[in-house]
């Protein structure tokens, strides 16, 4: 009889702690923290911000003052009516450093470095559909950098765009403002990268422009003038009628 307990129980006379797991059981894992967003509302464990969303203070004003001043100066008093900015999109031109139909490897490193420093955006790279022989052009060249911001980005670029680039641009009098076509959209070009702060130009290989276009929707180019010099767009005054103030 004894013999038979001991092959049917064999772990009783074995050496092993009743606390022990059997062989096979999957480890607890350490520290037991569950994922995904913390009990302070911090960070998750992928390293992504999951705390509360903060306004960029351009859209604040745009909700605070300038929609306001629309339905006054405008008669614009329904809010499904009022012109709105859907996007900025920043094009920077690749073409003319073509060599062979080919581009240099480091004049499109440092065009899409610069896009995505200046906007937290990878733009996209644009080829060309049809040859040129004139611009000695073939088709399916890379001839552009191109990047579409919409939301939060849009207006922290327009943000530092205003108050920050067009500040430190060399002998800077204001940008123009009849560049609006038919529909309100506006368009202003930059010759050189470095009027950003993110960008530095000792590291830069050379130097590029970019045109960036904002877009409206519902307006016409006197609303979007008006929208643009009260979110504090620099446009440059007529220096004859100041001199008639003087």
């Amino acid at each position: 009889m004894s013999s038979d307990n001991e092959n049917k129980n064999p772990q009783q006379k074995s050496g092993a702690p009743k606390g022990d797991k059997p062989a096979g059981a999957r480890p607890a894992k350490a520290g037991g923290k569950p994922k995904g967003k913390g009990a302070d509302g911090g960070s998750s464990d992928d390293g992504k911000a999951t705390g509360p969303r903060v306004e960029p203070r351009l859209q604040t004003r745009y909700k605070q003052h300038v929609a306001a001043q629309l339905g006054e100066k405008f008669s614009i008093k329904n809010d499904m009516q009022r012109p709105r900015i859907t996007s900025v999109v920043i094009n920077v031109n690749m073409g003319r450093h073509l060599e062979n139909n080919k581009l240099p490897a480091n004049v499109k490193t440092t065009v899409i470095d610069t896009i995505q420093k200046v906007t937290g955006q990878k733009p996209v790279v644009i080829r060309a559909k049809k040859s040129v022989s004139n611009f000695k052009v073939r088709e399916g060249a890379e001839t552009a950098a191109m990047v579409t911001l919409r939301r939060d980005r849009m207006w922290h670029f327009l943000d530092r765009f205003i108050n920050l680039a067009c500040p430190r641009i060399k002998d800077f009098r204001g940008v123009k403002d009849k560049a609006f076509d038919g529909q309100g959209n506006y368009s202003v070009g930059l010759t050189e990268q470095g009027v950003f702060p993110e960008i530095n130009m000792a590291e830069a290989t050379f130097t590029h422009g970019m045109n960036i276009n904002i877009n409206f929707s519902k307006s016409s180019p006197e609303v979007s003038r008006f929208i643009l010099a009260e979110l504090g767009m620099p446009f440059r005054k007529d220096e004859k009628l100041e001199g008639k103030k003087k």
